[in-house]
């Protein structure tokens, strides 16, 4: 699953880079990354300071029966997952500058539970099975930290970043099982995006794009393969703390998955997702607090399952500073 990372908010951004939940290509295909990850403001970096995120990551989809999967060194069929899980960052945007660009780092921490099902087992070596009905697990489990650094820069109404997410095998990985929220192997993205924001007319628009590398599960010897992403993002803000927009995110392996626990081959995943999201931002005890809801149904699915995605964020800065000076539309009627 993941991320990583995201941001949001109009009064401030929080960078973080996220693992994804059980967005399916590579191996299980969880990953760093699931559509529409990076929306909204995903150019623009909130200025010096210590930030809070917290996003809630809900997935629904399926596997048509006919077509199989391979996860946790168990190849299924018919298989349903839903997963509900939770990533915890807390970010630092540094007073330092790279190239007039300011320098950040996160870390983020999933924990949740993935529920997956199948109506068949077809194989599963390592578990001494070969054929099974209605396969199901659903196990509460921490998932691997994600390291992220990153540069902001600005210029007028455009803001841009570029970065590196790794996801460091050393969560709660559970051997032989269906439902981790743990990926159990290295895995780096190299990313960058781009903000357009005009706080006359309140239009903002946001492209992010990146490439994941991935690394070997030595607990299932699966070597997953590589993947580009890319995630787009209008939005139009009808006041200076509410916005309502649309994005679309695609995700496609560009080399097959490898290694001797590859049971089904050097298949390729990838799937574009489309979707809509509104963000809201408002403030307790003078702290200023943003939320964004995003919603997006996959279409376009190859080799992994077809569902639903749903992000709920909510972001805020640590340490009683005064909020960031971040841009904030002014919504000038003509």
């Amino acid at each position: 699953m993941r991320r990583h990372v995201s941001k949001i908010g109009a009064a401030f951004c929080v960078f973080a880079g996220l693992a994804a939940g059980p967005a399916f290509a590579t191996e299980g295909g969880a990953s760093l990354y699931v559509p529409g990850l990076r929306g909204p403001l995903s150019g623009l970096v909130p200025p010096p300071g210590f930030y809070f995120q917290n996003d809630f990551y809900s997935y629904s989809g399926s596997l048509p029966g006919s077509r199989r999967l391979q996860l946790g060194g168990a190849v299924l069929s018919d298989v349903k997952v839903e997963a509900r899980i939770d990533f915890v960052t807390p970010t630092w945007v540094t007073p330092l500058e790279i190239l007039g660009g300011n320098l950040g780092f996160a870390v983020t921490l999933p924990f949740g539970v993935p529920r997956i099902s199948a109506g068949a087992l077809v194989a599963a070596p390592r578990l001494g099975r070969v054929f099974a009905f209605s396969q199901r697990d659903a196990t509460f489990n921490i998932g691997d930290p994600i390291v992220t650094s990153f540069i902001g820069w600005h210029s007028g109404n455009f803001h841009w970043t570029t970065g590196v997410a790794v996801n460091i095998p050393a969560g709660a990985y559970q051997e032989g099982q269906l439902s981790n929220v743990a990926l159990n192997r290295w895995i780096g993205d190299l990313y960058g995006a781009v903000t357009y924001l005009n706080t006359t007319t309140g239009l903002e628009i946001s492209a992010a794009g990146g490439f994941e590398i991935n690394g070997t599960n030595n607990a299932t010897d699966y070597n997953s393969g590589n993947a580009i992403h890319a995630d787009l993002s209008i939005s139009q803000y009808l006041s200076k703390d509410f916005s309502i927009g649309v994005q679309v995110g695609h995700y496609q392996q560009v080399s097959g998955d490898s290694g001797s626990g590859a049971s089904l081959g050097p298949f390729k995943g990838r799937t574009t997702a489309i979707g809509g999201t509104i963000g809201y931002n408002f403030e307790v005890g003078g702290v200023p607090i943003s939320t964004r809801l995003k919603v997006l149904r996959e279409v376009g699915v190859e080799n992994r399952p077809r569902g639903t995605i749903g992000l709920f964020t909510v972001a805020f800065p640590l340490g009683g500073q005064a909020a960031p000076a971040a841009p904030r539309p002014t919504i000038v009627k003509h």
